[in-house]
């Protein structure tokens, strides 16, 4: 994003921000129910919502954790809310993350959310069964429905088609932009030619035979292209740092459990969301919550190839594992063993918080 837009962005969310009552405001303890942390909500109703599971599950009470949702915020407009101090964290695809740190803001991931695997990748992009659309060239000129510019949804096909000898990929697309969970339905309704959608295989196959995937992020990058970190600010971090570690640790524990019940994830979403769980998709969440390097690393580097971000950009800025501590690691010195996370730099924790 274009760092200009982005200043004017921060400005009118920190107008917003200042113009709520000091009630939904609170940084501290509520009441003694615990530490308050604001999230936005869903973004839409399709796929779910970690945090609305860590919450109605209890495992942010466990940590002593009150999550207060403050509303649905657009993906685009995350960074700026906990930038401008509407919310305390906020997640969405790492790119986006990337260019909100390329751009000035002062934020670090700290949980993986989603991954990709083969079987429940990322992003689904579908066409009619009966479409002539089959290969990387027939999708040049198409249009094709995502739910917002300078997402996943948007770069995956770039990638897909460069990676299969379309050069310069960027402008060689009609993008549709759609309400969330409406991409397969605009091409339903022939608005659009392809569907970008945060989909599972499998919920995908319960919609009848009428469409066809035509290829999905783990065929642009195997599993290393679906990551969608939660950050805090800096400031946060610096100030409250036992809140973002039993922050990390409730969703850590909220990933294993989806992974482990993804019909029940299906049921606690749709009950907090008010759909039909026949409605909801469900993702592969990383184990434990770990950031994988690589992912970032990845995007890192595409968003360079495409000049929206300056060269030289480290996943140490991006990302930090240091206030992890995966389930098993527990499990494990419980019973007077260590066992090392990859990525963790408990250094990080003493420089954040000094």
């Amino acid at each position: 994003m274009n760092e200009k837009w982005w200043r004017l962005i921060v400005a009118g969310m920190a107008a917003l921000f200042f113009a709520l009552p000091a009630g939904s405001r609170a940084e501290s303890k509520e009441n003694g129910k615990g530490d308050v942390v604001r999230l936005a909500d869903s973004f839409g109703t399709v796929s779910v919502y970690p945090p609305y599971i860590a919450d109605d599950l209890g495992f942010f009470a466990e940590e002593g954790i009150k999550a207060e949702f403050v509303g649905v915020v657009p993906p685009p407009q995350l960074v700026a809310a906990v930038i401008a101090g509407r919310l305390d964290v906020g997640g969405a695809h790492v790119n986006r993350t990337i260019s909100g740190i390329n751009a000035g803001a002062k934020i670090k991931a700290v949980v993986a959310a989603t991954e990709t695997t083969r079987e429940q990748p990322h992003m689904v992009f579908v066409v009619p069964a009966n479409s002539p659309i089959k290969s990387p060239r027939d999708l040049i000129g198409k249009r094709v429905a995502i739910m917002a510019y300078g997402g996943c949804n948007e770069y995956t096909p770039y990638e897909w088609l460069r990676k299969n000898g379309v050069a310069s990929p960027k402008g060689k697309l009609t993008i549709v932009v759609v309400p969330p969970g409406k991409e397969i339905d605009a091409v339903k309704h022939g608005d659009a030619d392809v569907a970008g959608a945060h989909i599972n295989p499998a919920d995908l196959a319960k919609k009848g035979n009428d469409l066809r995937i035509l290829f999905t992020d783990y065929d642009v990058w195997g599993t290393q292209g679906g990551a969608t970190p939660q950050y805090f600010s800096e400031k946060f971090i610096k100030e409250k740092p036992d809140v973002v570690r039993r922050f990390v640790r409730a969703l850590a524990k909220t990933n294993n459990w989806i992974n482990a019940n993804p019909e029940k994830a299906k049921i606690v979403f749709a009950k907090r969301a008010k759909v039909d769980p026949a409605q909801v998709s469900v993702n592969h969440y990383a184990p434990d919550g770990i950031i994988k390097d690589d992912s970032v690393k990845l995007w890192i580097s595409l968003l360079t190839d495409y000049g929206e971000v300056k060269p030289g950009i480290r996943t140490g800025e991006i990302f930090t594992n240091a206030f992890n501590q995966p389930i098993e690691r527990k499990k494990k010195e419980k019973k007077g063993k260590t066992a090392k996370v990859k990525g963790n730099d408990t250094g990080l924790i003493s420089e954040l918080t000094k």
